[in-house]
């Protein structure tokens, strides 16, 4: 087997939630560098057409759809699934990138900032792969499955609320529920893998992303010394997405600079410095 071979995502279709900006978007921009062909869907409709347009028009081996899509509702979920069953008959690979967030200090974080975040992030995901298992399972063979990646957060992973409680929590969910389906999904040939990662620059981290001198100071307390770039997000999801990671399901893949194995101070060190 090439390398190329390894990696390729021709004859594929992929679903990105969220796609059209931020981390869905570096990961789209990945699967139709790959050869997949992608589709992507967000609240923001026009905006998906318009970075599918774009991706079309940048050489890849792969095709981009872009269309407007609300996850934050069964109603809107059940859109979702409609229109992605009237574009294929096949989805080889899902991702759950859709998300939100909320901050605000302890003390004042309010009790609706729970339900808002917790039903996109953990209720909409689980039910969109729900509704699509059906397809994803007969996209699948023993040696080639569908695969489901999940966008969690190093948030999810180690004590860090920063402001932001229920996005924290949420993406502790992500994470578990992540391997709850890889365990019950195993048996119907499809793969279930997350992702976790640390600051990258999108929308929901403009707050702290939003120029260089932002990122600089954000990336240096990162252990790496950097923010993350786009080619990190989607050589991860080619990885999980194509032949080279068929045999992993289950795993949190930390894309964190290596913020997910910082520990506390160093005691013992410090008391003989």
């Amino acid at each position: 087997m090439s390398i190329e071979t390894l990696f390729n995502l021709t004859g594929k279709v992929a679903f990105v939630s969220g796609g059209a900006t931020g981390i869905g978007k570096m990961a789209a921009e990945g699967l139709v560098m790959a050869g997949a062909k992608v589709m992507i869907a967000s609240r923001k409709g026009d905006l998906c057409a318009q970075v599918a347009n774009e991706l079309n028009h940048k050489g890849y081996p792969g095709s981009a759809e872009g269309f407007e899509g609300d996850l934050s509702s069964l109603k809107g979920i059940e859109n979702v699934v409609e229109d992605i069953l009237k574009r294929t008959d096949q989805l080889n690979i899902l991702m759950n990138n859709s998300g939100r967030t909320w901050g605000s200090p302890l003390g004042s974080f309010p009790y609706h900032a729970w339900e808002k975040i917790m039903s996109l992030n953990v209720s909409g995901l689980f039910t969109l792969t729900q509704s699509l298992i059906p397809i994803l399972e007969a996209s699948a063979t023993k040696d080639d499955p569908s695969r489901v990646i999940n966008v969690g957060s190093v948030m999810g992973e180690i004590p860090m609320g920063d402001g932001a409680y229920s996005y924290a929590a949420s993406k502790a969910a992500v994470h578990q529920l992540t391997k709850i389906l890889a365990k019950e999904l195993a048996e119907k040939n499809i793969t279930v893998n997350a992702l976790a990662p640390g600051p990258f620059v999108s929308n929901m981290t403009s707050f702290a992303t939003g120029d260089e001198e932002m990122r600089t100071k954000v990336g240096a307390q990162v252990p790496l010394g950097r923010v993350g770039k786009p080619e990190d997000i989607s050589g991860a999801v080619l990885f999980l997405a194509s032949r080279a990671g068929s045999y992993v399901t289950g795993s949190i893949l930390p894309l964190s600079g290596g913020i997910n194995v910082e520990t506390g101070p160093a005691i013992f060190q410090e008391a003989f410095i």
